[in-house]
């Protein structure tokens, strides 16, 4: 009888499984977010997020927000994607903006959300390209981790994403364990809102002391202007 070459055998299924992707579909995903990240470190965009050019268009930014506060939310939200799926450096500067400039109780839940997609992204794509062939050379240790993650998969993530760990390794490392999506997702977004809230917060205090500060200038200011 005949039957498709592609398609592998599964005892344990009693059939057989789906055929496995080709090289190209597994290895583009991978090479294109390199790519792109390669050429944002190439033209030194990732220099931008720092709090100096935070400082310096406060102004514009503060404007921007007041006239289009839908368009600029998704502006954030879609730059923290693109942050956080590329492993760029400047997410706690993101975290810090979005307390600034929409407060934490919007800043804070925007970050959150943001910070998830972003994380799923490069979760997925380590999971597709490099999840297989790593588990394959890994050896008897992988198996370890990955039985831990599987009986206690909710409570490795939370773990994971309370302590300071590198936010990017926790993003490929589940991956590469086998670590199911909703356990990664849920893992996450959860782990991942009491830091944001508080560096929201810490953007949101800083907000209301620079305005408080420059309230105070300006009054004095007018008030030796009017003994003058």
């Amino acid at each position: 009888m005949p039957h498709d070459s592609a398609a592998t055998p599964d005892p344990a299924a009693g059939g057989i499984t789906a055929p496995r992707p080709s090289p190209l579909k597994r290895w583009l995903p991978l090479v294109a977010i390199g790519a792109v990240t390669a050429l944002v470190f190439g033209m030194g965009w990732h220099r931008e997020l720092t709090f100096e050019n935070l400082a310096l268009q406060r102004g514009q930014l503060d404007g921007f927000v007041k006239s289009n506060l839908a368009l600029a939310l998704l502006a954030f939200m879609a730059v923290y994607v693109a942050v956080v799926a590329l492993s760029l450096p400047g997410a706690g500067v993101l975290t810090i903006t979005g307390g600034l400039l929409f407060g934490v109780w919007v800043g804070a839940p925007a970050t959150i959300v943001a910070a998830t997609i972003g994380a799923v992204i490069i979760f997925l794509i380590a999971k597709s390209s490099l999840g297989a062939a790593l588990a394959e050379r890994a050896g008897p240790w992988l198996d370890r981790f990955r039985d831990g993650f599987q009986k206690e998969g909710i409570a490795y993530m939370l773990f994971l994403r309370l302590v300071p760990f590198p936010f990017f390794i926790i993003n490929i490392a589940p991956a590469l364990l086998g670590v199911p999506l909703k356990t990664f997702v849920l893992g996450t977004f959860l782990g991942i809102i009491p830091g944001t809230f508080a560096i929201s917060y810490l953007g949101d205090t800083l907000d209301r002391i620079v305005v408080d500060a420059k309230v105070a200038y300006d009054a004095c200011v007018a008030t030796k202007g009017a003994g003058a």
